[in-house]
């Protein structure tokens, strides 16, 4: 995309949302990450491509203040500086595999919050403060098979991103209503090679019985580099048709 184009990333210090934050490093796109800490070696290689970048630090799992500094700064754009703006919402964190009861609190509480109320706040004032642009807007969300089949040992992180999907068929339906409304969609990556994979595989089989499947997609080689997974996910947002289908999986094209 040639024309000026805002992407907002969250969760870009590592994993996929990092390789989507260096790939969309380039001439006349402005890409604000927003994660826990920022990451020395994208802010060297914005400097190093003259790329305009700015690293947001928030914890997600107190999303409340990220998203008030999102409608803050975007509130204070031009409504025609960009022909286009991206929110790709792509933090997740899987608790401690194992049934709830095995699980702190704590934990259940950040799985929920970074997975999905980041998610709702952000795309809420992503879509207000951008209402009155002329731009094409997108949201992307990052979603998981996990949010559309269930999985013993993994219940917060299956109702984040099931609620995540059904979050993003109920915005889809109210921008549809609108004359430019928003785009959405929440899309499922494929396996990805993360320190969330490395979580998963090192659970106790004994409170995650699926522990072993995890496990054999590293040794069996299933698993995508987080950068093969971020040009797929960034050509499926970049496609004419983003949006006609909601729920979808970069499997499935």
């Amino acid at each position: 995309m040639s024309e000026p184009t805002l992407y907002i990333i969250t969760g870009a210090s590592r994993g996929m949302g990092l390789a989507m934050a260096q790939q969309l490093l380039a001439p006349h796109h402005q890409v604000i990450g927003i994660s826990r800490g920022s990451s020395p070696m994208l802010a060297a290689q914005a400097q190093s491509s003259d790329a305009a970048l700015e690293q947001w630090t928030h914890d997600l799992a107190q999303p409340l203040s990220a998203a008030q500094a999102l409608e803050t700064w975007l509130n204070a754009q031009s409504a025609d500086r960009f022909q286009r703006a991206c929110l790709i919402n792509n933090a997740g964190v899987v608790a401690q595999p194992g049934p709830i009861e095995a699980t702190s609190l704590q934990d259940l509480s950040n799985a929920i919050r970074v997975g999905l109320e980041a998610c709702l706040l952000l795309s809420s004032a992503f879509l207000r403060a951008t209402a009155h642009w002329q731009a094409q807007r997108r949201i992307l969300n990052i979603s998981s098979g996990l949010g559309r089949r269930a999985m013993a040992g993994s219940a917060a992180y299956c109702a984040a991103k099931a609620g995540m999907d059904n979050l993003s068929r109920a915005m889809a339906l109210d921008e549809a209503a609108k004359p430019k409304g928003a785009r959405i969609v929440s899309l499922a990556p494929g396996i990805i090679d993360t320190d969330m994979q490395a979580q998963l595989r090192s659970g106790d089989p004994s409170k995650f019985p699926d522990q072993p499947v995890f496990a054999s997609f590293k040794t069996s080689g299933q698993l995508m580099s987080p950068d093969e997974a971020a040009r797929k996910v960034l050509r499926y947002l970049a496609r004419d048709d983003f949006g006609q289908t909601v729920l979808a999986d970069v499997r499935d094209v």
